[in-house]
């Protein structure tokens, strides 16, 4: 068996967790760039996405923390327009910290629970 990275054994502990409380929720999974930052709210059960952003589709420019908290407000939108109001939040291999803790701040702010 090969070794796993430092990223993948600390990705795979975070899903993990997440994996055990989800209770059906979907995910909001989190993937951070050198430049961008990605959002998508996952159907784990049946394997699909259920709606998506990022700083790259919204072109936006500035800080990358506050470019962070505006993809997170426009995931919430697009989540409450499809109903889905509670997700569980997939932060990966990233600390909860700078641009992610934007990111979840913005997409609270949205009107998203987690």
């Amino acid at each position: 068996m090969a070794r796993l990275s430092a990223y993948d054994r600390r990705k795979f502990r975070t899903r993990n967790k997440i994996r055990r409380t989800s209770k059906g929720k979907p995910r909001l999974s989190v993937f951070r760039s050198l430049r961008h930052i990605y959002a998508q709210i996952i159907d784990d059960e049946q394997g699909v996405t259920l709606a998506a952003s990022s700083s790259l589709a919204l072109k936006l420019q500035g800080k990358k923390s506050e470019v962070a908290r505006e993809v997170g407000r426009d995931i919430a939108q697009k989540a409450l327009k499809k109903g889905i109001e509670e997700v569980v939040f997939d932060r990966g291999p990233y600390k909860y910290h700078g641009r992610v803790k934007a990111l979840a701040e913005g997409a609270r702010e949205g009107g998203l629970k987690f």
